[in-house]
């Protein structure tokens, strides 16, 4: 029998959301409509996928006591998003109505499925005031999630920002975004801010920002190559994360551009129209950043661009930043930054390029404002810090390739750095290897062989010594992030985070259709892996991730690092691995029956064992070091072998 579906205004919520809202499995859901003649009538959707009514089902929930007791700006940023197309769209939508409140004023009538929700918006706007309201919205709509853009982060944003000297100055970003540029231009002390984006829901999110918290400024919709909303206009600072990698960006048309300070843009470097796009905004003296792949460095396409450039003076500096600071996460992206020369005035004899691919943001950014402001303040003196930065002559960059890439032109640590830091990794390495003997467990062999039996983890479930959850899995499709006060995400251990020994590293953005939290003691296994590997967890704070197995002992029966160092050996691998080696089924995993006191016995062997394990990788990647740091000093002249020649 075919379900018919009545159409309404109301915000719509699938299954899979309800599971979320409620902290529950789908599987719940499906049982609650089987069970359940009350529950809410599905009213969108399909047969295989429906929809029901947002409103209907959260009253269901509340009156079954299945709902937890929401904050009011998590609970309208929930309906906000799922009443419109976008989270952006609706973030904007409510915005509009917060600005005209804040102006003593009241828009027309707002959208049909946004109705529902004005006595949040105004019970909101009534605690934190329109702009304190729009904030706490901002912060759950800024946190990553499916249907949300990658922002700039704030600590790249500021580092640009800083990077572009903006103090009280004016400051432009022709790809705004959602603003996050223009936010921190403003957190710098930036008086007037200006902004041109594509997408005219965040364009209209980042004017509406700015608005409220009374910011001179504006910002247009529109594509910046093609239709410059600014034309004509110099600012003292442009700061810019530019789409990357576009095909079809206006070269054509644009072909004999004035914008073109430089020469004309080849069609396959988009980048570089976009550098030049900046450069003709600045006053005389101006700076501007702009994030960008690092191919845009050694492109052969775009050496004549790179060229004049530096020979007019306009290019300052390259920086390398580490991987992972910004979209797209796994590629190691640069900041260059110009500065808008006088034609008249003679070109610098140098440009600063650094190296921090190596470091964390945090870290970094410091010491790459520190090393820019130092060479900004003496632009032709010899500014170099081993392997990090170096103001190369600009002579030397003008070679065949014009290769701008920090790390081909940064001297070898070598000399007094180098020796120390040869000194320093072989007397760690010498003290963890004189450690490794003291690390591995004392163990003597049994005199009867093993005697006790195994019983299999799904055996050990059913008599309730340790409960099994998961593997969970994540859905695609809208998704809230779990936020805490200050609209902060949930971190969530990841199945590479386990194989990598590595602290939780994911994000907790609502596609999961369960929210576990770890405990301490929990014992966690990936399941799609090559072989099984376990994991204890020693801290709380976690979400257990997709595709990851939660086994929880019973700490009256079993001891959590007993069982982990059991589920590790050969016999399990084989067993619980699947025909193609690429899924692990930890059911299967054979335990073997002790007592409680043994158990913590072996348990505590166990822990030596990855102690030793752990020492053992370290003493590896020093070696390694070792090797590389003793044959560049070799290779270099700055050390010699003992006894040799003098």
């Amino acid at each position: 029998m075919c379900e018919t579906f009545d159409v309404q205004e109301n915000p719509t919520i699938t299954a899979a959301e309800i599971a979320r809202l409620a902290g529950v499995g789908r599987a719940a859901v499906s049982n609650w409509r089987k069970r359940h003649p009350d529950f809410p009538a599905p009213v969108g959707g399909t047969t295989a996928s429906p929809e029901f009514d947002l409103l209907q089902v959260e009253q269901w929930l509340r009156a079954q006591g299945k709902l937890p007791e929401l904050a009011t700006a998590d609970r309208l940023w929930r309906h906000l998003a799922a009443a419109s197309d976008t989270p952006a769209a609706g973030l904007a939508a409510v915005g509009a109505l917060l600005l005209a409140r804040q102006r003593g004023s009241r828009t027309g009538h707002p959208d049909a499925q946004l109705a529902p929700l004005l006595p949040d918006v105004d019970a909101l706007a009534d605690e934190l005031g329109p702009q304190g309201a729009f904030d706490e919205l901002w912060q759950r709509f800024s946190a990553p999630g499916p249907g949300r853009p990658f922002a700039t982060p704030d600590d790249l944003a500021d580092l640009m920002i800083g990077l572009a000297s903006v103090g009280g100055g004016s400051v432009l970003d022709p790809a705004a975004g959602s603003g996050a540029i223009l936010r921190a231009a403003v957190r710098a002390g930036s008086t007037s801010v200006y902004g041109q984006e594509l997408d005219d829901d965040l364009a209209r999110l980042a004017g509406l920002w700015l608005a409220l918290h009374d910011v001179p400024g504006e910002v247009s919709t529109g594509d910046s190559l093609r239709a410059d909303a600014f034309a004509g206009r110099a600012v003292d600072a442009v700061v810019c994360h530019p789409p990357f990698g576009a095909t079809n960006w206006g070269d054509e048309e644009l072909g004999h551009d004035p914008r073109w300070i430089v020469g004309t843009t080849p069609r396959t470097e988009p980048e570089l129209a976009w550098v030049q796009h900046a450069l003709a905004h600045l006053r005389v003296g101006g700076h501007a950043v702009l994030l960008m792949p690092p191919t845009v460095a050694s492109r052969r396409a775009g050496k004549r661009i790179r060229g004049e450039l530096l020979r007019r003076g306009h290019l300052r500096a390259v920086i390398a930043l580490p991987p992972g600071v910004a979209a797209p996460h796994g590629v190691p992206l640069h900041l260059w930054v110009l500065r808008r020369a006088a034609t008249d005035a003679p070109p610098p004899a140098r440009a600063l390029l650094i190296d921090a691919a190596g470091g964390d943001l945090a870290d970094t950014a410091p010491r790459v404002l520190a090393a820019w402001r130092a060479f900004a303040a003496a632009p032709d003196g010899d500014v170099e810090e081993a392997g990090f930065a170096r103001a190369v002559p600009v002579i030397e960059l003008l070679d065949e390739e014009v290769d701008l890439t920090p790390a081909r032109r940064q001297p070898a640590v070598v000399g007094e750095a180098s020796g120390e830091h040869l000194v320093r990794t072989r007397e760690r390495l010498a003290a963890i290897v004189g450690e490794l003997p003291a690390l591995l467990p004392q163990v003597t062999p049994a005199p009867d062989g093993p005697v006790s039996g195994t019983l299999s983890v799904a055996e050990l479930a059913r008599t309730g010594a340790l409960q099994v959850i998961g593997p969970i899995r994540a859905a695609p499709g809208r998704g809230e992030a779990d936020s805490t006060a200050h609209g902060q995400a949930s971190l969530v251990l990841t199945g590479s985070d386990v194989l990598a020994g590595a602290d939780a590293s994911g994000l907790d953005d609502g596609t999961l259709l369960e929210r576990v939290p770890l405990m301490v003691g929990d014992v966690v296994v990936p399941a799609a892996a090559r072989q099984l590997i376990s994991r204890v967890i020693t801290s709380d704070g976690m979400l257990l991730g997709a595709h990851l197995y939660l086994l929880r002992p019973n700490p009256a029966a079993l001891d959590p690092w007993f069982m982990a160092g059991q589920l590790r050996n050969s016999a399990n691998d084989k067993q619980t691995t699947s025909l193609s080696g690429s899924r692990v089924d930890v059911r299967r995993a054979q335990i073997r029956r002790l007592p409680l006191d043994e158990q913590l016995a072996y348990g505590k062997a166990f822990q030596r064992l990855l102690a030793f394990e752990s020492a053992f990788a370290e003493v590896s990647a020093l070696s390694a070091d070792l090797v590389r740091l003793t044959a560049d000093g070799l290779a270099a002249g700055t050390l010699r072998p003992e006894g040799g020649a003098k």
